[in-house]
């Protein structure tokens, strides 16, 4: 049984990773139980997405195509992760998350580099894949309570966790085959 929910969550993780149209059936099968383990109120979850929705208009709106940012809210703390230009996109993309209603703090972790292509990508789901496959299997924590998110081999940790949980999610992470760098920014509550 054990084996079919990780099997199952892996799937559901793929997933939504690899769209942004995941099947309405599925997320209201779901959603109920994640946000009910989730340590967030569901409030807080919601204005989460749509930060996420509002940071990803404004840098449309102002970039275009020029930069391939990758924007996840977690309790309000925005991570952008992905390739931008120059150093003044990266910059300005910062600026312009900090300065999005209901931001409480940025992490740029922008890089100035081309736009990943489909195979980086591909390979950067299939590792967060894998690293919440391995959160579930050492069964230390609730994945829920941990945010993946991989871009060009890193692996960056999001969540309201404590201290236990975010050196065993750092862990985790750190030892799952194709991570070469774990970066934390998880809110401690403890």
């Amino acid at each position: 049984m054990t084996q079919r929910l990780s099997a199952l969550l892996i799937a559901l993780l793929a997933t939504t990773q690899l769209t942004a149209c995941f099947p309405l059936l599925v997320a209201g099968a779901t959603t109920g139980v994640v946000v009910s383990q989730d340590r967030r109120s569901s409030s807080v979850v919601v204005n989460d997405e749509q930060i996420e929705m509002r940071v990803a208009k404004n840098l449309g709106a102002r970039f275009g195509s020029l930069t391939h940012a990758n924007i996840t809210s977690y309790n309000r703390a925005v991570l952008l992760s992905g390739e931008v230009p120059d150093e003044a996109t990266r910059t300005e993309a910062g600026r312009i998350a900090r300065e999005t209603q209901d931001v409480k703090q940025v992490h740029n972790e922008l890089v100035i580099a081309p736009p990943s292509g489909i195979s980086g990508r591909a390979s950067d789901t299939s590792l967060t894949t894998r690293v919440k496959a391995r959160m579930i299997d050492a069964n230390k924590f609730s994945p829920v309570h941990v945010k993946v998110v991989s871009e060009r081999k890193l692996v960056y940790l999001m969540g309201l966790v404590k201290q236990q949980e975010g050196r065993d999610a750092a862990q985790i992470a750190a030892q799952t085959p194709g991570v070469e760098k774990v970066v934390t920014l998880f809110e401690y509550l403890d």
